[in-house]
């Protein structure tokens, strides 16, 4: 039996570490785990991965930006997540295609049912198991991203990150039986603790 696990947040949450203990955590316990991230994960991928984010591209536009996000996606569910679902591994990936509706649907204004659409075309339908959305209020994120490495993306005002936080909560309430919404100001390791105690149930009704 497989699982796929994404987690999502804005930047600065901590979902990156947070998917990475996860994994390690998996592990521990003899579970086969592929950990990766979007966009990004397979050769080709990280290649576009730079193409947007790069400070020195301002000129992409918004459809460009989600069409690029959508390529990359693309490559690595053919490359990775989907042979690594046929192999019964658990898949932990840090963002995923909710990622474009949020930030390119409900932070840009793009249409939502055309990114949904090509979101389908781009991914096959594969929609994860379970969705962790690590919250944390904006200006948070953008404190605790300030310390390190920024892209692109970072530069973008307020008012657009809040627009793609309003979107993710948005969407864990139309789905409540895929996402789980965690306040991402706690501890590091309660957060983990709340993602393991969930993921174990999902294990449990899978046979792991």
């Amino acid at each position: 039996m497989s699982l796929f696990i994404t987690l999502e947040g804005p930047d600065g949450s901590g979902k990156t570490t947070q998917a990475r203990l996860l994994a390690g955590y998996l592990e521990n316990r003899g579970i086969a785990v592929l950990c990766t991230r979007e966009p990004g994960g397979t050769k080709l991928s990280e290649q576009i991965r730079e193409v947007i984010l790069s400070k020195v591209n301002h000129s992409i536009s918004d459809e460009t930006e989600a069409l690029l996000y959508s390529a990359a996606r693309a490559q690595i569910v053919a490359e990775l997540i989907r042979p690594a679902l046929a192999a019964a591994k658990v898949v932990v990936c840090d963002r995923y295609a909710d990622s474009t509706l949020a930030y390119q649907g409900y932070g840009l204004g793009l249409d939502l049912d055309a990114l949904r659409t090509i979101t389908r075309f781009a991914t096959g339908g594969l929609v994860p198991d379970l969705t962790f959305y690590i919250d944390v209020p904006v200006k948070d994120g953008i404190a605790r991203k300030r310390h390190g490495e920024t892209n692109r993306l970072d530069e973008k005002n307020i008012a657009y990150h809040e627009r793609v936080r309003d979107g993710y909560l948005e969407m864990a309430k139309a789905e409540p039986a895929r996402w789980v919404v965690i306040d991402g100001t706690q501890p590091v390791g309660e957060v983990q603790k709340q993602i393991r105690n969930r993921v174990e149930l999902e294990l449990k009704k899978r046979g792991f």
